[in-house]
């Protein structure tokens, strides 16, 4: 009857065990087309069926696929999908549809809503919080996948109640709050996204595409998933994710085994032995010495087994040191005879030595346990690291393998466009230089534009985005190359500069205000200071009031007071004059000698031109 228990604890530790170790990956896919109170969307139910599909063949446990739904059918299908996922490791949901941003929130838009005034939003849509709260629970990856930063159709005709309330064009930029928490925009925040030209939008055919490659870690997914949505929308749609993910890598597909990979030939003799380790009983040891007779494991079995029988040996040592002290004592309360108390004496201190030889030993084979129980678990580990060695070991190669062939592949097209070229080179007059990948066809104005753009973005550049790459362009770029440490050429604006300061997230050129404004983040605000403070020179506050500047003027009634006194003094008689005359509502007389006269202005109702005599 020993073994088949064995057995039957054996079966449950595994479904214990496997049930603990399991990954679970669930997900909810919503494309919302058939709008009612505006034009229909061709793509979102495509990309639903499409993007639920990918999640099937990836092995996904649950995936739930829901189109056109209302308000009330949103709401029910997040409810349910909520209680289907709380023992989820991995929860995903997938949206397809509008969406809008009210005041820095971004909400989902059901097909009946009408939004006809801003505050429709809080009744007749989804806060994207809604979404975040229903994958809570998930114990490893809360990943969001929002198609939804197509043009707001309800901007045009939404009423504001308050005019300051802000309706931005896509979808706003989010922090989540939760650990382990991703949310992919197809468009970054302020941009919109493209329907595409065929059924499915360039968003979702990317992420069908990256996301279920298994072992690939999300955030160089989603990384590709940006490259493949650029390239096709002409680098004018950028997916975006925000979040934060931890250390380690975290695919959506588990990775493969690898190929030439071999398991541990002790495998399941360590496993049985761990099983055996939790029990903790003689009946455990026993059965599995009998599995497993020989070996390093037996060993440590057997070792197991004697520092059970030590505490076996122990536990009956203390019962008998107690029966004898019971005797004792009986003994002496009963009176008996000096003979009977001494052996009842002489017996319970030798179940007294017993005892104590019995915790010795105890001690000792417990000692001994944990000693084997620590080769064990070394070895073991030498093992495992002797495995993956092996398995990185033949990783390298087959990688090595892999470049040598790509190199071979690589040298073989050198060769024949070299030799293409040298049949061609008396009709077409190149430069001797391979052939460079291909860029997006875009017209030079165009690229300039990006490239502009980019650099006021990463705040090197303040002017315009006309398309005109002039001086303040290249000025503009050369602050690039020096914050950022790089060493385009400023005189064009070319995909490779472009690509570098796309791949900027944030400020490279510091912000750099004007007198009485201080930065902050990424604007310049105005300096205030407290009263009795005024603003110095140095942009700092300082005590004291501010002195204004007064402007002045000279004072026309001292210009007019020293003309009247000029014209009333007599004049002398001299003798020689420079030949000058001065005139005067008095009348004329000439200029004296060594003067002369200048012409002067002084301010009335308007500026008015009189003659004065000047002596030096």
């Amino acid at each position: 009857m020993r073994t088949p228990r064995w057995f039957f604890l054996i079966f449950l530790l595994c479904l214990t065990f496997g049930s603990a170790h399991a990954e679970r990956r669930v997900a909810l896919v919503i494309g919302n087309s058939a709008y009612k109170s505006v034009p229909k969307l061709a793509n979102p139910v495509n990309d639903a069926a499409l993007v639920g599909g990918m999640f099937r063949n990836a092995g996904f446990d649950l995936v739930e696929i829901k189109t056109d739904l209302n308000i009330a059918e949103t709401r029910k299908a997040l409810r349910e999908f909520g209680l289907r996922s709380r023992d989820a490791d991995i929860a995903v949901v997938y949206y397809a549809g509008h969406g809008i941003e009210v005041d820095g929130i971004n909400y989902l838009v059901p097909t009946d809503a009408a939004l006809e005034v801003d505050t429709d939003v809080y009744d007749e849509a989804l806060p994207l919080d809604r979404i975040l709260a229903t994958i809570e629970p998930a114990k490893q990856l809360r990943l969001v996948i929002l198609d939804a930063c197509r043009d707001n159709p309800f901007a045009g005709t939404m009423k504001r109640t308050v005019a300051s309330r802000s309706i931005g064009r896509g979808l706003a930029k989010v922090e989540p709050s939760s650990p382990n928490t991703m949310i992919a925009f197809a468009a970054k925040a302020g941009s919109t996204a493209s329907d595409g030209d065929s059924k499915n939008s360039p968003f979702a055919i990317a992420v069908v595409e990256r996301l279920p490659k298994p072992g690939l870690d999300l955030r160089k997914a989603f990384g590709f998933v940006r490259d493949d949505v650029l390239r096709s929308t002409a680098y004018h749609q950028e997916p975006y994710v925000y979040g934060s993910l931890g250390g380690e890598d975290l695919s959506l597909v588990p990775a493969a085994p690898a190929v030439g990979a071999q398991a541990d030939p002790q495998e399941a003799v360590r496993r049985d032995y761990e099983f055996a380790l939790q029990l903790g009983t003689r009946d455990g040891w026993t059965v599995f010495l009998t599995q497993y007779p020989d070996g390093f494991y037996a060993g440590l079995a057997k070792g197991q087994l004697n520092k059970i029988a030590a505490e076996e040996a122990r536990a009956e040592a203390v019962d008998k040191a107690r029966q004898a002290e019971q005797e004792k004592a009986r003994l002496a309360a009963d009176r008996a005879n000096k003979v009977e108390q001494e052996k009842a004496a002489a017996a319970a201190k030798a179940a007294e030595d017993n005892r104590l030889a019995a915790e010795k030993a105890k001690r000792v084979e417990e000692a001994k346990a944990a000693e084997a129980e620590q080769r064990r678990k070394e070895a073991e580990a030498a093992v495992a690291k002797a495995l993956a060695e092996k398995q990185a070991a033949e990783t390298a190669l087959a990688d090595s393998i892999a470049r040598e062939k790509a190199a071979a592949e690589l040298a073989a097209q050198k060769q024949a466009a070299t030799e293409t070229k040298d049949k061609n080179d008396n009709a077409m007059k190149v430069a001797d230089l391979p052939p460079t990948p291909s860029q997006p066809s875009l017209s030079p104005q165009e690229t300039i534009k990006l490239v502009q753009s980019e650099l006021r973005r990463v705040g090197c550049m303040t002017g315009a985005t006309d398309g005109d790459w002039s001086n303040a362009s290249q000025r503009s770029l050369t602050l690039f190359n020096k914050f950022a440490g790089t060493k385009f050429d400023t005189k064009l604006a070319s995909f490779e500069a472009l690509d570098a300061i796309k791949a900027r997230p944030g400020r490279v050129c510091p912000l750099v205000c004007e007198h009485g404004f201080r930065a902050d983040g990424d604007t310049c605000v105005k300096i205030t200071c407290r009263a009795n403070y005024h603003l110095n020179g140095d942009n700092e506050c300082e005590r004291g009031q501010d002195k204004k500047p007064v402007a002045t003027r000279e004072s026309p009634k001292g210009a007019d007071d020293e003309r009247k006194q000029v014209e009333s003094t007599p004049s002398k008689p001299q003798a020689r004059s420079s030949g000058q005359m001065i005139c005067s509502s008095a009348g004329c007389r000439p200029v004296k000698p060594g003067c002369r006269i200048e012409q002067r202005k002084y301010f009335s109702t308007s500026a008015t031109n009189f003659a004065t005599e000047v002596c030096d």
